[in-house]
């Protein structure tokens, strides 16, 4: 029985990706340890005090190595907030409050976030999260932050519109339009291309970013391709041929849903970057073939792989093939302001989920949930 809490377990993960990429480990392990709060006191002999959807196993934290054209791989942090005791309203709270907290130390630009906050607000939640925290650190720079809304909080059938309303708010209102005309099947926007996160980088920086996620069920590798379309300069074979390679063939993926994401900036007609995000871990037998899968992908568009064997060996000592869903997610990112890779690291602080049939159908297949996101569910 494992005697160590769930802050020891990741605050060791973390330290040892931290030297990975060559980045000090100091704020990134006082940003987790602000994070947990009080659940990561809690040992991990006992289950989870929340079932949070970052990650399969229900660990509030996923980890990812973004590789990017012209600078060195950098750290991520996908995490949620957890209130005491945790709750969808609870966590809600604890998200605010860390921002509040950091948003002083780091002078955090706020001022998008503030527009819209209250459109994705209810007193009555709907799905599994309200807000989640990205956290990204780079070698020699101070560690960025960005926020992911639910767009379902009020219900699937809703999400349309509460986007409608922030992009409006944004001034977005072109570049959406772009991605409802060119991202979303006829007759499948609510359905099978679901309006899944919305998020802000908290800063005002050049490169600060707003960005829509769409989950695609049950789409074929050119479904996925042809949401690139919307971005000026992306060339779609490129992005069906990604699916394809990292979905083991064109589809349709009946599993979980690949996830595309369309980068916004104001003034402009149309999105300026787009992201794919494939569930790698339902499409594979185990998580030795997702590393190949992951290294031929990483080798095709100009990567070395050594990185992520040590990002891999950082996280889990276990032998790949005697589990899947340690590597979550494979993304590539096209357009600005940062093309490239990355890929998405489970921590597996509760369970390791056993290798499935070669032969067999996704074991998941039937228990997809309803926000997919950049790394577990996504995103």
């Amino acid at each position: 029985m494992d005697a160590s809490s769930l802050a020891e377990r990741l605050s060791d993960q973390l330290r040892q990706l931290c030297e990975v990429v060559g980045a000090d480990s100091t704020a990134p392990l006082d940003l987790l340890a602000d994070l947990l709060g009080p659940a990561g006191s809690r040992p991990l002999s006992e289950p989870p005090a929340w079932p949070s959807n970052i990650a399969d196993d229900h660990t509030p934290v996923e980890f990812s190595i973004a590789y990017n054209e012209n600078e060195p791989p950098a750290l991520r942090i996908l995490a949620e907030a957890q209130g005491s005791p945790p709750g969808v309203l609870a966590n809600l709270s604890a998200a605010h409050r860390f921002m509040d907290r950091q948003g002083h130390r780091f002078n955090l630009s706020s001022s998008r976030y503030e527009a819209v906050r209250d459109i994705f607000a209810s007193g009555q939640p709907r799905g599994d999260f309200a807000l989640w925290h990205s956290l990204v650190f780079r070698s020699g720079r101070r560690p960025e932050l960005k926020v992911y809304f639910n767009p379902e909080v009020q219900g699937t059938e809703r999400s349309p519109a509460l986007v409608a309303e922030a992009v409006r708010r944004l001034g977005l209102s072109r570049p959406y339009r772009a991605v409802l005309e060119r991202g979303v099947r006829p007759g499948k926007l609510g359905r099978q291309d679901r309006l899944t996160f919305f998020s802000l980088d908290l800063h005002d920086g050049p490169q600060a970013r707003v960005k829509l996620y769409l989950s695609h069920h049950d789409a074929e590798a050119r479904d996925v391709a042809r949401t690139a379309g919307a971005v000026d300069g992306v060339d779609e074979a490129v992005v069906e041929r990604f699916c394809a390679t990292a979905g083991g063939g064109p589809g349709p993926f009946r599993g979980r849903p690949m996830v595309s994401s369309h980068t916004f900036a104001g003034g402009v007609e149309r999105p300026i970057g787009y992201s794919v995000y494939v569930p790698i871990r339902s499409y594979v037998a185990d998580d030795a073939e997702a590393r190949s899968r992951v290294l031929s992908l990483l080798a095709r568009h100009g990567f070395d792989g050594a990185v992520l064997d040590r990002a891999i060996a950082a996280v889990s000592r276990r032998p790949l093939h005697e589990g899947v869903g340690l590597i979550a997610h494979v993304s590539l990112r096209l357009g600005r302001p940062r093309p490239g890779v990355t890929v998405y690291l489970s921590a597996e602080a509760y369970r390791t989920d056993p290798p499935r049939h070669r032969w067999g159908p996704p074991a998941d297949a039937q228990r997809e949930t309803s926000t997919p996101h950049i790394a577990s569910r996504q995103p």
